[in-house]
């Protein structure tokens, strides 16, 4: 565990450059085109069947089993060496119909290719993801929903938040034949997916061509701009639908609680993400020169990818404790790495000093670990200069829009809310899923998978109901 300064550490003066370098266009047009491009290529036909053939087809794979959603692996990878591909991508959507989505932002390297036979017998798994991704780009239907709704069953369902967990939900129960309204806060559907990871791993506006994919199976209806607690209350929804789905998300982002935290410059890394994937032109964002990201989570590691490819000269991400402490897989710290991002771990935020208003560098602490396992500081500092300064530290759940006459209406465990393998939660006509809920894993595939669950528990909830 190296702790120690670095040699050559100094500390910048804050006023070395009384305004900050900060502009648009640092880098020639097809540049950007290059830049934010698919950061990996997807498979040719050819290399696709060689890659597939691979494959043990294991009876008991242990691929399924590292799967959150349980896609029949082996199942789709077989229909592959048929050339079957819309069988394939059928396979795949029966349990995730973010399908194409997973195959390009999952850790597979932590999950399924991880668990992998062959990675076990000699450290090169088959490329599940990218043959996932084959699937989906080639075998989905163009102008059909691969799926059909059920019979209407009368049942009017309500889905507060319009990310992969919300999605999911809302499909699998206009699938069995339930009614289905979406509401969502912002403008657009997608939550994350569509603004919270780098547009080099979804380029081409492909989150929102897999939405309306989704809602292809018809029986959903959506309303944005649609805020809980404010124009839609959780009582209300629960007398005018016969079930509600809550897949908000978490809605804030933590503090740095440090010295100079409102200074002009510094950012929340969420926000600008999605800045960047809303833009239309990315010649047009602004981005600094010297650019220094606070975190250790992949939210982190897409902040710092983008401001390189944005133009920034200098990008130094800081992270509190030791690489294997990272939210981050390997895979991602390497790509950061390989990308010209300086990675400094062991130094947590201590001050952000600014001339003018607008942050000019970070002060930060090295730490480390005493004897009882805990992370403090050492006392020793140094200082990195920065135009631009982005927190990505963690986002935390805002339990206000369940609120309503001055007390919880849900039960909450570990400042989110709590709820059952099923989704259920402490109201009995309510279910949750997603990062909203205690437990869960903050990945696009868990809560795709918590949206499915809920959607199979609401519907065995509402056929009681209707025998009864």
């Amino acid at each position: 565990m190296a702790n120690g300064r670095n040699a050559g550490d100094q500390d910048f003066a804050a006023t070395d450059s009384p305004a900050p370098d900060i502009r648009a266009g640092r880098l020639p047009s097809e540049q950007y085109r290059i830049n934010f491009d698919d950061a990996v290529l997807p498979l040719e036909r050819q290399t696709a069947l060689v890659e597939a053939n691979r494959c043990y087809f294991c009876y008991d794979a242990p691929c399924m089993e590292a799967c959150p959603t349980g896609i029949d692996i082996p199942g789709f990878i077989r229909k592959i060496t048929t050339e079957n591909t819309a069988g394939a991508a059928l396979r795949i959507y029966e349990q995730n119909i973010f399908g194409g989505s997973c195959a390009r932002v999952c850790p597979t390297e932590i999950l399924c290719e991880q668990a992998c036979v062959r990675n076990a017998e000699d450290g090169n798994p088959i490329r599940i993801g990218l043959l996932q991704r084959y699937a989906t780009d080639h075998g989905t239907p163009a102008n059909e929903h691969p799926f059909r709704r059920a019979a209407a069953t009368g049942k009017r369902i309500a889905v507060v938040g319009g990310g992969p967990a919300g999605l999911a939900c809302a499909h699998r129960l206009a699938m069995l034949g339930h009614a289905v309204t979406i509401f969502e806060a912002q403008p657009h559907l997608g939550g994350l997916n569509a603004t919270g990871i780098a547009e080099y791993k979804v380029p081409h506006d492909y989150a929102g061509r897999e939405i309306d994919f989704i809602l292809g199976i018809g029986g959903i209806t959506v309303q944005t701009s649609t805020v809980l607690g404010r124009d839609i209350f959780l009582s209300s929804l629960r007398r005018d639908y016969d079930a509600v789905f809550l897949g908000i998300g978490l809605a804030a982002v933590k503090s740095l609680d440090c010295e100079g935290e409102d200074l002009a410059g510094v950012f929340n890394a969420v926000n600008y993400i999605a800045q960047i994937r809303l833009a239309k032109d990315f010649a047009t964002l602004p981005i600094g020169r010297r650019v220094v990201v606070i975190g250790g989570g992949n939210t982190a590691i897409d902040a710092a990818v983008q401001a390189r490819r944005l133009g920034a000269e200098e990008v130094t991400l800081v992270y509190r404790r030791g690489p294997e402490a990272m939210s981050a897989t390997g895979h991602e710290q390497s790509f950061a790495k390989e990308n010209g991002v300086i990675v400094r771990h062991w130094a947590q935020p201590l001050r952000l000093e600014g001339h003018g208003g607008h942050v000019r560098q970070a002060v930060f602490e090295y730490t480390r670990l005493d004897a009882d396992g805990r992370l403090t500081g050492t006392g020793e500092t140094f200082a990195l200069a920065a135009d631009m300064v982005f927190k990505a530290i963690g986002q935390v759940f805002l339990p206000d829009p369940l609120r309503e006459d001055g007390r919880d209406l849900l039960v909450l465990k570990n400042g989110r809310i709590a709820a059952n393998a099923e989704g259920r939660t402490s109201l009995d006509n309510v279910w949750a899923g997603g990062d909203c809920v205690a437990g869960d894993q903050d990945l696009t595939v868990a809560a795709v998978q918590a949206g499915k669950v809920a959607a199979l528990s609401i519907d065995v909830a509402m056929r009681q109901k209707a025998a009864a």
